[in-house]
């Protein structure tokens, strides 16, 4: 069922959308959806890169700059905790201005953070300076949320998975492509050229916006609805679900940034050595990322989701055992598999978000229709927030790190810490999810819902 909505004038508007109805899905929807969601992927893929920007621009940084580690992650930790908090006002601005129309804009905000830090990255810029221009990279971090809550309302509930999945993995793979091109001016112009690094984004970004002027829709039906947004606030699973995303995604976006000033700091790695190694992991986890949403549309989000974090807190205590030997090899083997692992968990957390409410309308004695509308509403009103919260994560992994080096010059405190928070989301995942699946908590209906068409 469509909902009624006035028609809005001008621009590429489509007033009717419903997926789920089969032969609308293959007679047009189909195409119309993949096509947004190629476009989709290029720009936020370019908001990725331009959020994860000083987690390259610090290795260009040497001493001349006068800044030490703990400054250096804390500037990388500004950039976290910006493009988490505009999550949220991203999300609605979907709803509000349309998904082709602000896919637009926020790809042409990203001229901003850009431009600033091609003025002021050199030698003698005060601290200050570099912590505001860090600030505004934030705002590349808001494109996901908004690529994400548009994307979700253009696909079935059986293909969620994997188009999130793929949305969100290609906009991440735009951490490892800054710190590859990093490399490539590092190892050409050298450490002291930051400025060739950001020249070149310029004109792509501005290519993201023309494509995606060019080649993506608005969908009338999908609205804001700040009621949806209350309500999911009060859901004790938006919060439930927005942990599990801070250890998954958090944690993916947390080790990117920080990754190659690790290996500097802890392994005594030059600029040029760092950065040839820091694109892997997450090049791995953006990669992997559709998979674990091809997995969870297959055996469950839930169960993908605790499978990844027993993995993980695996993988961390290898981590932990190499940091204390001192071993670079095994070091670096513990951190890639983090990042593949925490790639899955993304993919398949996220999957988890319309089933949880759409069983638990069932729960609640719905059927029909108004069991598929309340998952809908609930669904994409809670992603705003998980998204926000789970960038937070990558906050609170960068603020761990800066306090063991300050204090000990060494992450072996702070990887610690982590191992302790995946055995957590482990918890949770099995006590909320897994054991009780039939109950109100359960994540997986059998039943299909209409697709997501309001946003927070």
């Amino acid at each position: 069922m469509t909902r009624t909505t006035a028609p809005r004038k001008g621009g590429r508007w489509i007033e009717r959308w419903d997926p789920e109805d089969e032969a609308f899905w293959k007679e047009t929807g189909e195409r119309i959806a993949r096509r947004n969601l190629l476009w989709s992927v290029v720009s936020e893929h370019i908001g990725f890169s331009i959020w994860s920007l000083w987690s390259v621009m610090v290795l260009f940084m040497g001493p001349e700059y006068g800044i030490d580690p703990a400054g250096k992650f804390f500037l990388i930790a500004t950039a976290t905790c910006v493009g988490a908090l505009v999550r949220i006002p991203y999300t609605f601005a979907v709803g509000r201005f349309g998904g082709r129309n602000w896919t637009v804009v926020s790809a042409l905000l990203l001229l901003v953070p850009t431009t600033a830090a091609l003025v002021v990255m050199e030698p003698g810029t005060p601290y200050g300076v570099f912590l505001a221009v860090a600030a505004l990279t934030g705002i590349g971090g808001g494109n996901f949320a908004s690529s994400m809550t548009n994307i979700n309302a253009f696909f079935p509930l059986r293909k969620k998975g994997w188009a999130l999945g793929l949305n969100a993995g290609g906009g991440n793979i735009g951490v490892p492509v800054v710190q590859l091109a990093a490399l490539l001016v590092i190892g050409t112009a050298g450490a002291g050229h930051p400025r060739v690094l950001l020249a070149c984004y310029l004109p792509l970004i501005v290519l993201a916006a023309v494509l995606a002027l060019l080649r993506m829709d608005n969908l009338a039906p999908l609205r804001n609805d700040g009621g949806a947004l209350r309500e999911a606030a009060r859901e004790r699973h938006t919060w439930l679900v927005a942990f599990l995303y801070v250890g998954s995604f958090g944690s993916f976006i947390g080790y990117s940034f920080a990754f190659g000033l690790v290996l500097q700091t802890q392994f005594g790695r030059t600029p040029l050595q760092a950065a040839s190694i820091t694109f892997i992991g997450p090049l791995l986890g953006s990669l992997v990322r559709p998979v674990g949403g091809a997995l969870a549309d297959r055996f469950g989000g839930a169960r993908i989701t605790l499978g990844s974090f027993v993995a993980m807190a695996a993988a961390t205590g290898v981590v932990i055992h190499a940091s204390l030997q001192e071993s670079l090899p095994l070091f670096l083997v513990g951190f890639t598999a983090l990042f593949a692992l925490s790639g899955i968990g993304n993919g398949s957390t996220y999957k988890m978000i319309p089933g949880i409410f759409q069983a638990q309308a069932l729960a609640r004695g719905m059927s029909g229709e108004a069991a598929a509308a309340y998952g809908r509403r609930l669904s994409g009103a809670a992603m705003g927030l998980i998204g926000a919260v789970g960038g937070l994560g990558g906050l609170g992994i960068n603020l761990a790190f800066r306090e063991a080096f300050r204090t000990t010059g060494s992450g072996t405190g702070a990887f610690a810490a982590f191992l302790a928070c995946y055995a957590v989301c482990c918890a949770v995942t099995w006590a909320v999810y897994l054991r009780r699946p039939a109950g109100p908590a359960g994540p997986e209906p059998e039943v299909e819902a209409k697709p997501q068409l309001t946003s927070v």
